[in-house]
């Protein structure tokens, strides 16, 4: 009997070995700009969300946004895939009305203004095949200028009057905009 339980534990031990060698997988390096997301409410633990933002985190690295972003073209709003918004009720950009649903999100930078554009398109990598006529709105946004500057594009909600506002940074430019209800 202690033969034959040795002979079966080694055949398991072996066979599993064998197996997990056969089904090893090879996982890519860490992204070099990363995927983040914002929402609000920003608490993890409320689910009644009004909106939520996915998008890449490129890095300055020594460089300037406007090399990153060129004024007046337009600009995935972050690395690799075109940002992706999500708006969990109906909203308005400005004076236009957007159905609650999922949309991509691009940016015209500018010296004193971008453009911020809510689009139909999705899964959608960079601005490559941007169609203006899937445009669903599009509203000019002041720029301000902070002390602080990020080293990392970044993304938050805040709460707003009539609804919340994307405050979108990267180097010392600052836009916030604004999504009402």
């Amino acid at each position: 009997m202690k033969k034959s339980t040795l002979f079966t534990t080694t055949i398991c031990a072996l066979t599993l070995f064998l197996s997990s060698n056969a089904n090893a997988q090879k996982f890519p390096d860490l992204d070099k700009s990363p995927l983040d997301a914002a929402w609000y409410p920003n608490d993890y633990k409320d689910a009644n969300k009004a909106a939520r933002v996915i998008y890449g985190r490129p890095q300055l690295k020594g460089r300037n946004v406007s090399e990153l972003a060129p004024n007046g073209k337009v600009w995935r709003t972050g690395a690799n895939e075109a940002a992706e918004i999500t708006l969990y009720t109906d909203m308005s950009l400005g004076k236009t009305k957007i159905a609650a649903g999922v949309y991509t999100m691009y940016t015209i930078p500018g010296e004193k203004e971008w453009t911020v554009i809510i689009n139909k398109d999705k899964n959608v990598w960079g601005a490559y095949t941007y169609n203006d006529k899937n445009d669903v709105a599009r509203l000019a946004i002041p720029v301000t200028t902070s002390t602080d500057s990020l080293e990392a594009f970044s993304m938050v909600f805040t709460k707003a009057d009539k609804g919340v506002t994307l405050n979108v940074g990267w180097g010392t430019t600052r836009l916030a905009v604004p999504f009402t209800n």
